[in-house]
């Protein structure tokens, strides 16, 4: 009799094992900087935790990434955390979710649909209308402890169809109108480079080609502010002459400001996005409520204070 319930003891200790959580997660792409932080966070989290975490590189395809949410779906996960490839393509994923009762949390990337996300479903990330705010106002500061009245910016957005693109665009020209910059601000020229190194650095090389001269280039993220700077030291340009601004503080980009060549980038939290989507994604699994937004905050980084950030994303 002892022995019977020893093994029926053992046996619901396995099949309580064997029906841990599962998450599954989507990336919008394995391969950027920023992604890999926030991808590191929701392993690091789940591993804590003893939570499987199933990831996913949907490798910038919008339609790849929708037949990762229904396998995710069909193979019966607990939940489902994704970072969106186009967040105006959400609506299906939702929808999708919803339809088998599977909670679904969006991490770093707003989706369309976040105003209108059903039951079970959230949005973990940062306030993007902080973070092009922060970005602008301290370039407006660098350029006014510069003497500056009128300066000439060049523009580096993201990819179009990305929320946090627009919005930081947008934050750049609310700041302008706002009158609280200090420094009328003419933008030459502003075009995408869709988050890329190796685009920003065409993009800025044929900038430079016109021999407008310019003040600043803002950057819409990290990666772009690097591969236009880049570009500027290739063509000899002094990079205590022009002032560069980016978004994510990622270590190359703490490193260039390390060198001089970076003034401005804004930390955004990509571990504590990533754990905060998968603890999002466990409560609501476990049927709890969850805010609808759930925000981290961005945190302005100048060289002023850049060494308490070294290490964090």
């Amino acid at each position: 009799m002892h022995k019977l319930l020893l093994s029926t003891a053992i046996v619901l200790t396995l099949s309580g094992a064997a029906s841990a959580q599962t998450v599954g997660v989507s990336m919008a792409l394995f391969d950027d900087n920023f992604l890999t932080v926030l991808r590191n966070g929701i392993q690091a989290s789940a591993d804590e935790q003893g939570i499987d975490v199933q990831i996913e590189d949907a490798q910038n395809d919008v339609a790849k990434q929708l037949d990762q949410i229904r396998n995710f779906l069909a193979s019966g996960v607990d939940a489902i955390v994704v970072n969106p490839v186009d967040t105006s393509a959400t609506q299906a994923m939702s929808d999708a979710a919803a339809s088998a009762g599977v909670p679904l949390v969006y991490v770093n990337r707003q989706p369309i649909n976040v105003d209108t996300l059903p039951d079970g479903q959230a949005f973990v990330a940062s306030n993007e209308v902080e973070s092009g705010t922060l970005e602008t106002q301290e370039v407006c500061r660098l350029l006014s402890e510069a003497g500056k009245t009128d300066a000439n910016i060049y523009v580096m957005q993201g990819e179009l169809s990305n929320q946090a693109a627009i919005q930081r665009t947008q934050d750049i020209y609310d700041v302008m109108e706002s009158g609280d910059c200090g420094v009328t601000l003419n933008v030459i020229d502003q075009q995408t480079a869709n988050w890329s190194r190796d685009q920003a650095q065409n993009l800025m090389t044929n900038w430079l080609s016109t021999g407008t001269d310019f003040d600043a280039v803002i950057s819409n993220n990290d990666e772009m502010a690097l591969g236009a700077i880049q570009a500027m030291k290739a063509a000899g340009i002094g990079m205590d002459s022009v002032i560069v601004a980016g978004i994510d503080a990622t270590q190359d980009a703490l490193a260039a400001m390390q060198a001089g060549d970076l003034d401005v980038t804004v930390f955004q939290n990509a571990a504590a996005q990533g754990s905060g989507s998968l603890d999002a994604a466990l409560k609501l699994a476990a049927g709890e409520t969850v805010e609808k937004k759930v925000y981290v905050p961005f945190e302005l980084v100048t060289p002023a204070n850049m060494e308490q950030y070294l290490q964090r994303n």
